[in-house]
């Protein structure tokens, strides 16, 4: 091993400090996602790696019920005991932009009993996994996620402007629509933190980007989801930019969409979706699959849209699911069935957009799934020709309007509620109600425009 190399994600578990020195690492960075999704951690040294490795290390459990103001919003009543991380050594990689760091992701713990944490969004996602290996299926997922790039600006409204300022860049490439290569840097990062890049370009909104990701299994996919956020954001901070995976960041563009393609493989890697005896070559698990999404699509709404803004983004226009439905390859539905079959035979959900935590969206949309499967639920008749112009029936029932009704709408759902744990659901909706409070209290710049002239 020489100081330029270092193994790629998925084969840390046999190295030792002293092979992370000989590669030139001198820090690893141990990282998790909070209910948010953001991703926190500490620095650790590599001569104390090997202790941490082995033991894990502490965080106030306040991390996981902090607000997006750094306000700590729940877990008063259990007085903030320690939480303990312990590091997926599978998942050591080194950071480009920090050549002499390695990220390696954790899982969290009880310090005391060595059981997942109730507060650790991977931990749930593992834990539907293994329902699907009771009845010998493995998810394999996809993620597609759009980000914007602003520059700072004093004199803009929010102060930033876009970073490329150009009507109707969409699908161009180049310096016109990266005119400092930051997407370039990106999409390399991408490359060499092993995170599947299949390509990089500029989506519809002026500084709206997208770098897609390889599908692959459930939880290597949210890790690599999980990163990839982070590393966008990361970048873009040592570029003097602002990414951000808002829904709808400005009033004038475009929304950011996180669309998920899920497929389901047996235990010999086979996709099972697929019937080509079936008049759409769809296998009945797949239907039961789309079924259950549709069932618990308001209550899965909340972590695939866990903001106010995100719900702005949310119109008939926008390419945008409002209504409960699915259709073969049809943009404004729920679920969208792709032409191919064989192999390429896959579902996606189109209802997210980037600021879900990855973890927390695939274990509800997995969930959501996998109860389709037990119950062999079946789906409505799929959605042929424009939605809207179809009877109110046909259309499939109507999604959560607002992040209040979406929350209303998680309480009411026990299927998704277990799945996610009553730690997370409980303090996800303690910290979410503070922040529809500060919301509901918040008087906006439309609201002064608006009334103060003439009222």
């Amino acid at each position: 091993m020489t100081h330029d190399t270092l193994p790629e994600a998925g084969v840390g578990a046999a190295l030792s400090p002293e092979d992370l020195k000989a590669a030139g690492i001198r820090t690893v960075r141990l990282q998790y996602a909070d209910l948010h999704g953001i991703n926190r951690g500490k620095d650790i040294p590599i001569d104390a790696f090997g202790h941490v490795a082995e033991e894990g290390i502490g965080f106030v459990e306040a991390v996981m019920t902090v607000d997006l103001r750094h306000n700590v919003i729940a877990g008063f009543e259990r007085g903030f005991p320690d939480l303990q991380a312990k590091p997926d050594l599978s998942t050591l990689v080194r950071l480009p932009w920090e050549p002499e760091v390695a990220g390696c992701i954790a899982d969290l713990t009880d310090p005391h009993t060595g059981d997942p944490h109730p507060l650790d969004s991977r931990g749930r996602l593992k834990a539907v996994l293994a329902e699907f290996a009771r009845l010998d299926l493995a998810p394999i997922l996809g993620p597609e996620l759009e980000f914007y790039l602003c520059e700072p600006d004093p004199q803009a409204p929010r102060g930033y402007r876009h970073y490329a300022h150009q009507d109707t860049p969409v699908y161009t490439v180049g310096g016109i629509a990266d005119p400092r290569g930051v997407l370039a840097r990106m999409l390399q990062a991408t490359v060499d933190l092993g995170l599947g890049a299949l390509a990089a370009a500029h989506e519809y909104g002026r500084s709206q980007y997208e770098i897609n990701l390889r599908h692959g299994p459930a939880l290597d996919s949210a890790d690599r989801a999980f990163r990839f956020k982070s590393m966008v954001k990361e970048i873009a901070a040592r570029e003097g930019l602002l990414a951000t995976f808002m829904g709808k960041p400005f009033n004038d563009d475009e929304g950011s969409g996180f669309h998920l393609h899920v497929s389901l493989c047996d235990d010999d890697g086979e996709n099972v979706c697929c019937d080509p005896a079936a008049d759409d070559g769809l296998a009945p698990v797949a239907r039961h699959f789309i079924a259950g999404l549709i069932e618990h699509s308001p209550a899965i709404m909340v972590f695939f849209n866990p903001t106010v803004n995100a719900y702005r983004r949310i119109t008939a226009e926008a390419l945008v699911p409002t209504r409960a439905s699915w259709g073969h390859d049809h943009r404004m539905v729920l679920v969208r069935v792709p032409k191919e079959r064989g192999d390429a035979t896959r579902m996606e959900l189109r209802l997210g957009d980037g600021t879900a935590n990855p973890y927390l969206a695939y274990t509800a949309a997995l969930a959501a799934g996998l109860d389709g499967i037990r119950r062999e639920l079946e789906p409505p008749a799929p959605i042929e020709g424009m939605i809207y112009d179809l009877p109110e029936e046909v259309q499939g029932r109507p999604l959560p309007t607002s992040f209040g009704d979406a929350l209303e709408a998680l309480r009411q759902d026990r299927v998704i509620h277990d799945a996610l744990g009553a730690g997370v659901i409980e303090t996800f909706e303690v910290i979410k109600a503070a922040e529809l409070d500060r919301y509901r209290a918040w008087v906006t710049d439309w609201e002064f425009a608006e009334y103060s002239p003439r009222l």
